[in-house]
């Protein structure tokens, strides 16, 4: 769990003692007593992502060391939700949704292999964090929980499963309780997709309360579509060698 407050474009989720599995090249596992999602301009193209946000946090008064989250989206749009042992922050921004066709061939919008990796505006970050103690790998199992849950959210709310941007970071507690599992059966893995679901919603309404996201990928400034075929194959039978 963690209490969220803003300032300055930054927003911080304090949980002290925590330790925190985030995605991306500033990622892994680390120990923080808060974690924070922070608002960049228009045009924002450095690579120093780390340094970036301790300068933006320190700017803004949060004196605490933690991981960051990058987001085109002005925090104000964040939106919290808890159940039970979890609580999680989300903000939404859809102006490079990423769409995954299951033809390939009938897709309409941009190709992925046309795009290049630079940080887009917009983004679906999610800041997780619950109570009971999780080791590394019910950690990882939760992050993937979380993430399975936003893009179900995003898929009947707009029609895509994400952007090309998305971010999570998940935070346990080390002196709860227990929990060897994270699964969408278990009480964190079931309340984290609860939380997911309604913070995702709730930031929605609120970051296009008054004007409407992209109409689709193709209408998108930012959007790809992954039209490419893999090759299936079954695994060799060792049986029958």
């Amino acid at each position: 769990m963690f209490e969220a407050q803003i300032r300055d474009g930054v927003c911080q989720c304090r949980s002290d003692g925590s330790r925190w599995l985030g995605t991306g090249p500033t990622g892994g596992y680390r120990r923080a007593d808060a974690a924070y999602n922070v608002t960049v301009p228009e045009g924002f193209d450095r690579t120093d992502l780390s340094s970036y946000v301790a300068k933006r946090r320190r700017r803004a008064g949060f004196e605490i060391d933690g991981p960051g989250l990058l987001t085109g989206v002005d925090v104000t749009h964040a939106r919290c939700a808890s159940v039970g042992p979890v609580a999680v922050l989300a903000t939404v921004g859809l102006s490079n949704p990423a769409a995954l066709p299951l033809d390939p061939d009938s897709h309409e919008g941009n190709r992925a292999e046309d795009t290049d990796d630079a940080w887009r505006p917009g983004t679906v970050n999610l800041v997780v964090g619950t109570d009971r103690a999780l080791d590394d790998g019910t950690l990882a199992e939760l992050l993937a929980t979380c993430v399975e849950a936003k893009a179900a959210t995003l898929s009947q709310l707009v029609g895509v499963p994400g952007t090309t941007s998305d971010a999570v970071l998940v935070g346990t507690a080390t002196d709860g309780d227990p929990a060897d599992f994270a699964g969408s059966a278990t009480t964190v893995g079931s309340a984290a997709r609860a939380c997911v679901r309604d913070a995702v919603r709730a930031s929605f309404r609120a970051r296009y309360a008054d004007d409407e996201p992209p109409a689709s990928v193709a209408e998108a400034r930012y959007g790809v579509t992954t039209d490419r075929q893999a090759d299936v194959f079954a695994p060799r039978n060792c049986e029958h060698d």
